[in-house]
């Protein structure tokens, strides 16, 4: 977010627009958000729209603004509580509400509820605190869609709604992958893995990737690795091979055993770049090899390039 805010702030966030079906950045939200639900107990409501509700947005940008208010809601709703979303046509609009039965916004606070820093109440009322950025980024990404987002709350302990409005896109034909360029096969994002033991590198790929409209997620050792790659079947798996413990070929053969891993690419990527390390790699099942650090060019067409099998036309 603090990143986000710099960028919003000196004008250069940039959105890659396409015609896109709202419920896939709802449901983008609620997958990242659904642990943080149940590990609360919340009781979740969903409701979308039983015909395509298409707006002009960008992907990433539209499941972070439900993201945050998804998350806001959870963060400021006691254990138990409810917490809904609901989709739905309004004239000439696509709106998007989030309603919680939380703690709720003071009458005085609701007209700079997204200002930046602000917050609804004292950080040492929580448990978990916050920077007070969220809805002010919820705000700029809505309004950079031609949109506009509005709160409303009937005071402290009766709960908040927040409700997101964009433009129909009516004349648009739906291609929520594609990337705008004509003359280029359509842009679709893929679901990756990311296995690195060094955190910040690999959290940082994820942010990459996701800039890039991948949905990524990572993992910090070997055991991890497995576990979400059966949980959440990646397309693409970019594995470390340097881990402790359990090292990358010892994982890519482990994934290689699961029946459901057919279609999946493992990419190893290492600084181990010799080419036994390629040949070993290829013996434990995966598909490329890529030595640190990876031209993010390269990473993108190889990721970009995977075939609906799962394969793509490079080698390892």
């Amino acid at each position: 977010d603090l990143l986000d805010l710099s960028r919003i702030t000196r004008g250069r966030i940039e959105l890659r627009k396409t015609p896109l079906e709202m419920s896939k950045a709802v449901d983008d939200a609620l997958e990242t958000c659904r642990p943080q639900i149940v590990d609360r107990g919340h009781r979740l409501h969903v409701e979308l729209p039983p015909v395509p509700l298409r707006v002009d947005a960008d992907r990433v940008r539209l499941a972070q603004v439900f993201t945050n208010l998804l998350s806001n809601a959870c963060k400021y709703t006691p254990r138990g509580g409810d917490i809904s979303i609901r989709a739905l046509p309004e004239g000439d609009e696509a709106v998007v509400h989030v309603k919680d039965s939380g703690r709720g916004i003071p009458p005085e606070v609701l007209p700079r509820v997204f200002d930046m820093f602000s917050q609804a109440v004292r950080s040492n009322e929580l448990t978990e605190g916050g920077l007070g950025i969220g809805l002010f980024l919820v705000k700029a990404i809505v309004e950079q869609h031609g949109g506009r987002v509005e709160a409303r709350s009937d005071g402290l302990e009766r709960g908040s709604e927040f409700t997101v409005r964009l433009p129909v896109a009516r004349h648009a034909p739906l291609d929520p992958g594609s990337d705008g360029h004509s003359g280029e096969a359509p842009f679709r994002g893929r679901r990756v893995l990311v296995a690195d033991d060094n955190r910040d590198a690999a959290d940082s790929l994820v942010e990459m990737l996701s800039y890039m409209g991948h949905e990524s997620r990572a993992a910090y050792d070997g055991s991890s690795a497995i576990e979400a790659a059966a949980a959440y079947r990646p397309e693409v798996i970019l594995l470390d091979l340097g881990m402790p413990k359990m090292d990358g070929y010892e994982v890519a053969r482990r994934i290689r055993e699961q029946g459901w891993s057919n279609s999946v690419v493992l990419v190893a990527l290492t600084g181990w770049g010799q080419e036994e390390d390629r040949i070993r790699a290829k013996q434990a099942g995966f598909d490329f090899h890529l030595t640190k650090p990876a031209d993010p060019r390269a990473l993108a067409k190889l990721i970009g390039e995977v075939s609906r099998d799962g394969k793509s036309d490079g080698k390892c």
